[in-house]
């Protein structure tokens, strides 16, 4: 594939000319919701296009958002499904990239849909890790496809991308440019408690500059602390530092959210602003500012900016508050507490002390190491050993 900033240069091109496509490739509720948010752009320029392998279950759920939003008035964009799509047949990935020719494109899909991994981790191993595999076992798939089709979208990763996307990249294969929400959920709830402690209602005036990986996505979420890990935060209101308690802010972050997959909607959300902040860089000439996971191949999550430098549409991670030395350091201790020692040279390496809880909660050993060239059958060995006895499913 081309390097980013020259296909974000084919999709500055495009989004001046008026049109854009994006292809969302699975339609369960991420992609629904992601659909949703863009019919509901009301932007006849934004055409989309839904992927995947059963199509008049795709065309069920895209009739019901087209006319959800004729309802509202908000449908003027062309919404096209492409079925019959395996995400485990690469050639048939790389023959609808080739077809549709997206300006983005989404990968929504997940190896074993309709469950919250984390609803089988947390309690037992206190980690997300674990689900690497799964999480890379389509992506590497999409991305091969798109390497083979030379596209010159942008493409977005949904899925555990803190370590999926660097392990894309260190096994020399093509990679997502952006992986959407983890750090992404947790940063509005900081502005939400920032302005409660600031006493302020325009919490939208409130600026967050933060780096930390999925652990401390969930962590600070779930139960407000960091397990003592110090994260590299600061906080502004209108351009003005504030000098606040980061453990309070932490503990302000702790709020009720559901647990099925209503929680998508933050997902879908992340998606849909990184794909606005590459067309309001280009309408507005200004530079957006969004946090990616796994962003450039790097482990963990960043804030990243999207805009114009040396006269061309670029993204990088943006090290205006924290150094990229700062934010990797606790990337990686923020990874390490959920799972991941390490990921380097195509091979993803699980921690001791996971190992050690998942042979005590559930009773597999897992390999120390997992190279990218047994994904799929460490994936299988996953879904066979730890998610069909915990769900009460028959192997």
């Amino acid at each position: 594939m081309k390097i980013l900033v020259e296909r974000l240069g084919v999709v500055e091109a495009h989004v001046r000319d008026g049109g854009v496509r994006v292809m969302i490739i699975g339609l369960g509720s991420v992609g629904a919701y992601l659909l949703d948010y863009l019919v509901s752009r009301n932007a006849p320029s934004i055409s989309i296009v839904v992927v995947g392998r059963d199509a008049e279950k795709m065309r069920t759920k895209v009739n019901i958002t087209r006319v959800a939003g004729l309802i509202r008035g908000v449908n003027r964009s062309r919404v096209e499904v492409e079925g019959g799509v395996d995400l485990d047949d690469i050639d048939a990935i790389q023959g609808a990239v080739e077809k549709h020719k997206p300006d983005f494109i989404v990968n929504s899909s997940r190896a074993y849909p309709g469950l919250k991994y984390g609803s089988i981790s947390w309690a037992n191993v206190r980690a997300y890790g674990i689900w690497s595999p799964l999480a890379i076992r389509f992506t590497k798939n999409i991305m091969e496809a798109c390497d083979r089709a030379d596209t010159d979208a942008v493409v977005i990763n949904t899925s555990y991308s803190d370590a999926v996307i660097p392990w894309l990249k260190s096994a020399g294969r093509a990679y997502p440019d952006f992986g959407s929400g983890n750090l992404n959920h947790l940063v509005p709830r900081m502005k939400f408690a920032v302005a409660d402690m600031l006493g302020v209602e325009d919490f939208w005036n409130v600026d967050i500059m933060f780096a930390a990986g999925h652990f401390h996505d969930v962590c600070i979420s779930k139960e407000g602390q960091t397990e003592g890990v110090a994260l590299p935060l600061k906080v502004y209101y209108k351009g003005e530092e504030k000098e606040l308690p980061h453990g309070e802010i932490y503990k302000a972050c702790h709020i009720p959210m559901p647990v099925d997959q209503t929680r998508n909607m933050m997902n879908a959300s992340s998606n849909y602003r990184i794909i606005t902040a590459v067309m309001d860089a280009v309408r507005t000439g200004e530079r957006q500012r969004v946090f990616s996971p796994g962003f450039g191949g790097n482990i963990g999550g960043y804030p990243v900016v999207v805009g114009y430098r040396e006269g061309k549409l670029d993204a990088w991670i943006d090290e205006s508050v924290f150094s990229f030395e700062e934010m990797n350091e606790a990337d990686r201790a923020s990874m390490y507490l959920d799972g991941i020692e390490d990921v380097r040279d195509g091979k993803l390496y699980y921690t001791e002390e996971l190992i050690g809880k998942a042979k005590k909660a559930f009773g597999v050993a897992l390999p120390k190491v997992v190279a990218y060239e047994d994904i799929e059958k460490t994936a299988q060995f996953i879904i066979n050993e730890i998610i069909l006895p915990q769900t009460g499913s028959a192997k």
